[in-house]
């Protein structure tokens, strides 16, 4: 399952474009809005008060409420500023935090793209299949 911000479906689209996909593919959220990600993910609000809607604490509880609303083996997702504009010194445009769930273990981390708004969601897309291998 995937629960996605700033790739907007992306990872759900080029996983569904391989043939056999509804196989082991159950579904995906596009959370972009913070309340969706409350409403719909389970995301706590104090962590998005604390740590910012852009973090690896929210990525990690996107993709564990994701695990959750799909019943399914692992989750991902994606929260990130793929800009122009959003960025900050400290979360300038082009940062991504990932969560990957499998299980009751979440891992979470944060990495840097560059390019324009569509490279960048591209680019975390295909960097979020990556955690699978």
């Amino acid at each position: 399952a995937v629960a996605e911000s700033c790739t907007g479906g992306r990872v759900a689209s080029l996983i569904t474009s391989l043939a056999g996909s509804s196989e082991v593919f159950e579904g995906g959220v596009v959370c972009y809005s913070n309340s969706s990600k409350l409403n719909l993910l389970g995301v706590k609000r104090e962590t998005i008060e604390q740590h910012g809607a852009v973090s690896e604490e929210v990525a990690a509880e996107m993709a564990a409420g994701a695990l959750k609303k799909f019943n399914a083996d692992i989750a991902i997702s994606t929260t990130g500023i793929a800009g122009p504009m959003g960025g900050s010194q400290e979360k300038p445009v082009g940062t991504v935090c990932f969560g990957f769930t499998k299980n009751t273990t979440t891992i979470a981390y944060t990495m840097q793209f560059s390019g324009d708004r569509e490279s960048i969601q591209l680019k975390a897309a295909i960097y979020a299949l990556t955690l699978l291998s």
